[in-house]
């Protein structure tokens, strides 16, 4: 049985676009899936925040390659991952589904899957 409250869950889906109003609905459809496992009682990490980042990188010495890989080491240290939006088409997306599968890692598609597979390891949901 675990004994941690909240299940740490990676949320992967699509952030880049050709154009900023994708770029931007993007950040705002994975930022309201984290919301929604954080207030149903998960530990999400959001890569749609890292645009925080930027706001504050005055240096503009950060690349998209430490992007990639701190997004990387939260998801390795994640109990799962939850895809949403249409990761088909997200490079980004097939790498994080794909390191998730070579390290066991379950992968979600549905929150309600997620959900039961979360009480079924004993975390509070």
């Amino acid at each position: 049985m675990i004994n941690r409250s909240r299940m740490r869950v990676y949320v992967a889906g699509p952030y880049s676009s050709d154009n900023v109003l994708g770029v931007l609905s993007n950040i705002r459809k994975g930022n309201h899936v984290a919301y929604q496992l954080l207030h149903q009682g998960f530990a999400p990490f959001s890569p749609w925040l890292d645009y925080h980042f930027v706001l504050e990188d005055h240096t503009n010495d950060l690349t998209v390659q430490d992007f990639y890989d701190y997004s990387m080491a939260w998801l390795r240290a994640s109990d799962a991952v939850l895809v949403q939006g249409n990761w088909q088409k997200s490079h980004g997306t097939q790498e994080e589904i794909e390191e998730a599968n070579k390290l066991n890692i379950p992968v979600f598609f549905d929150l309600t899957k997620l959900i039961l597979y979360a009480r079924e390891q004993g975390f509070k949901v």
